[in-house]
């Protein structure tokens, strides 16, 4: 008995092949991140003079005040007590907040790589109020020093800001200056000197717009007492995330609209906030109505998640040459499993390339149309047959539309991709059933007037 040619050895030497395909499979998956990273790369760049994802925050009321304070300190050897006066400041949120933003996207392309930038116009009005009962939090309204009083808006990236920007107090302009943002901003933003002096215990409105560039992402941070936001853009495909959704929402193909009502005791925080009491921008961070301009269709995710079932390309492929070799005798050599795998492992290339140039699906279309008429024609040489060569044809055919399915439903791809492996090992099964594995051909034990599948 020659054992190179025992259907057991045809197996393990298949296993084998397969197995070393897994180092050129592996490669391809870190060119598929390498060049994502070099796709970040350039969207970085693009986004560099123009701003990058932007956390907007405020406005907020800032008021100084003066308290005095009892020190201890040791002199000549003894403990003396003193009266110091201790300046500190109040951060005041508004009663009411209301705002409406558009944000107007803008593709931009470097290379073969394309990012979405955007310019986002904010109009709003906030209502200030010192509240009734001031003196709870510490702070008696005549410590308070109003004519110092400051309007505060937060912008991560100072860069972005456009022009046509405006604070009113009252219907009067006030002067903007840069700097003193919030917390949440790192202190990133702009301020304007609101003298309040003249009018203590009565509300104060507000009347504010400015415009900010951006890159993918636009988060919201509320602080009022209530804040409304009404939030409108053109871009069809957007994300909505963050620790607040909007309370409606209506996306279409031609843009999308979303509105935002939040209180403040979803913030879990007062509407005065001092600073001993901790500082209340730090905790914004984690509370905000985050929005993403995503693409409907991230190429490289999509190219990494096929990569993943290349060993089920493989795979079957492989198992189809060896029923031929065990089952019909088309001796299947080593270096054609070899060959073939390449062919199978080179389509996840051809995919990555094209779809860089012509978008994910014409590329799909592209690179498995190439890949199987090599293959099958290949296969017809191999395994001796035309009719063998139209299987193994269809075979991929059958795989790659099932992968295209499998990568555009998520959701289902265990299911469906756990049902297919069942399938296809009954079937390998039941086409082995008399096949002996550690010879050639059927068991001794075979009727002889049984026909092999």
């Amino acid at each position: 008995m020659n054992k190179q040619r025992s259907p057991g050895f045809k197996l393990g030497m298949t296993v084998l092949i397969g197995a070393l395909l897994a180092i050129p499979l592996f490669m391809v998956y870190a060119l598929v991140w390498d060049r994502q990273s070099q796709s970040e790369t350039a969207r970085a760049s693009v986004a560099e003079g123009w701003g990058g994802p932007q956390m907007l925050a405020g406005p907020v009321m800032v008021i100084p005040y003066r308290q005095q304070s009892v020190e201890t300190v040791t002199e000549n050897g003894r403990a003396t007590s003193r009266a110091v006066t201790v300046e500190r400041e109040l951060y005041l949120a508004p009663v009411l907040n209301k705002a409406a933003v558009a944000v107007s996207p803008e593709r931009r392309v470097k290379s073969i790589y394309e990012t979405v930038v955007y310019e986002a116009r904010v109009k709003g009005d906030a209502r200030f109020a010192l509240p009734a009962d001031l003196a709870r939090f510490g702070v008696k309204p005549e410590e308070l020093l109003l004519d110092r009083a400051e309007i505060r808006i937060g912008i991560s990236d100072a860069r972005g800001l456009l022009a046509d920007n405006g604070i009113a107090m009252a219907g009067k302009a006030l002067p903007l200056r840069p700097g003193k943002g919030l917390g949440a901003t790192n202190g990133s933003g702009f301020f304007a000197f609101a003298d309040w002096s003249g009018g203590i215990g009565a509300p104060l409105d507000v009347a504010y717009r400015f415009g900010v560039r951006g890159n993918g992402q636009l988060t919201l941070i509320p602080d009022a007492e209530a804040t409304e936001w009404t939030i409108t853009s053109k871009w069809p495909h957007p994300s909505f995330g963050g620790q607040f959704l909007p309370n409606a929402r209506n996306v279409t193909d031609s843009g999308f609209s979303a509105r935002y009502a939040i209180s403040n005791l979803a913030l879990g925080r007062a509407v005065v906030q001092l600073p001993q009491a901790g500082d209340m921008a730090s905790r914004e961070v984690s509370q905000g109505a985050q929005i993403d301009l995503i693409e409907p269709v991230n190429l490289y995710s999509q190219v990494d998640r096929a990569i993943k079932y290349g060993f089920l390309f493989i795979g079957f492929t492989f198992l189809a040459f060896l029923m031929f070799d065990i089952i019909a005798g088309a001796r299947v050599a080593a270096a054609e499993y070899l060959l073939t795998g390449a062919g199978l492992i080179l389509f996840f290339v051809l995919l990555l390339a094209f779809a860089e140039i012509i978008g994910f699906t014409l590329a799909y279309l592209a690179a498995s149309g190439a890949i199987i008429g090599l293959i099958s024609t290949y296969s017809a040489a191999v395994l001796g047959s035309r009719q063998r060569a139209g299987f193994i044809a269809g075979l991929l055919l059958g795989l790659y539309a099932l992968l295209y399915v499998l990568l555009n439903l998520e959701a289902y791809s265990l299911i469906i991709g756990s049902v297919l492996l069942f399938v296809a090992l009954a079937a390998v099964m039941y086409v082995t059933r008399a096949v002996d594995w550690s010879g050639i051909g059927k068991r001794e034990g075979d009727a002889a007037g049984e026909t092999t599948p």
